[in-house]
């Protein structure tokens, strides 16, 4: 619950003209709006101080900037809103006039913060460095500029399960199972299972599927003969060289994304409106048609 006055951070994301043509419609509003602090504003390029006390962050733009919003925040996430200025916008749900008009709700703490999970990706390089990164959505191996073909194998808790022949392999949290997992034939999984969903892209065996498992254990990646070209991407937007002797291990994080919902708000009614769910198609002959 948050104190009497409602402290917020504003993440603006970016310098496209949507966003801050939002950004100067909102610091009216915020000004006149008696008991709401925003005690902080930042672009993509700031860090966040660790110890700023806030009670919500509002993220302008759409999925991409709250993914890039929960790096910055890192291991001290907090309570996000999603103003939505992208496209299909699973998380960043609310128009500004959405949220201009449940601001009274904010301040009174009427809404629920639902947890979700978030993943450590350790890339660990041949020279033996290991570089850490903390993510949302999905980690992928993907064959990149090398156009070919991939062996890549797949541990879970240290036992070998199976290489996969693919052009490249996602391993998918729930909030992450509606994007690059969805497009790549993976399942959608509920945003507050606890889980990974293994995906490979366009694999050259038929008979090979998604497999989904649980968030506690943890999932091992190498390409023992990876070309030139070969690329570790970790949600859309961070990217690095991968090489035939590096290995990434994805586990589960400490720190989970905190998304807040209003009350009535469904998650199925979200994927009916922003996946264009219609129904079963009607091929019936009509007379007069």
């Amino acid at each position: 619950m948050p104190s009497s006055i409602l402290k917020i951070i504003v993440l603006t994301g970016s310098d496209r003209s949507e966003v801050l043509d939002t950004w100067s419609q909102l610091v009216p509003e915020l000004r006149a709006a008696s008991g709401v602090e925003v005690v902080g504003t930042y672009s993509r390029e700031h860090q966040i101080p660790r110890d700023i006390d806030a009670d919500l962050v509002v993220v302008l733009g759409g999925d991409g900037s709250i993914l890039r919003g929960c790096r910055q925040l890192g291991a001290s996430q907090k309570p996000i809103v999603g103003i939505n200025l992208g496209r299909l916008g699973f998380l960043a749900d609310l128009t500004t006039e959405d949220f201009c008009r449940n601001l009274d709700q904010l301040k009174n703490g009427q809404y629920d913060i639902v947890e979700h999970l978030m993943f450590e990706c350790q890339h660990r390089l041949n020279d033996g460095s290991i570089k850490t990164n903390l993510g949302l959505n999905e980690v992928t191996i993907t064959s990149g500029s090398s156009l070919k073909m991939l062996d890549i194998k797949l541990e879970i808790d240290c036992e070998p399960v199976t290489t996969f022949s693919c052009d490249g392999l996602i391993i998918s949290t729930p909030v992450g199972s509606t994007a690059h997992n969805l497009s790549a034939g993976g399942p959608i999984l509920r945003q507050d299972l606890q889980a990974f969903c293994i995906t490979p892209i366009c694999p050259h065996t038929l008979t090979v599927r998604p497999i989904v498992d649980s968030a506690e254990r943890t999932y091992g990646l190498t390409v023992p003969e990876a070309p030139e070209g070969v690329m570790l991407v970790i949600d859309g937007q961070i990217s690095r060289a991968f090489g035939p002797r590096d290995h990434v291990i994805v586990k589960r994080a400490v720190a989970t994304f905190k998304l807040v919902r209003f009350p009535k708000h469904s998650y199925y009614s979200t994927l009916h409106r922003k996946l264009g769910w219609r129904g079963q198609l009607d091929y019936r002959e009509r007379k007069g048609l």
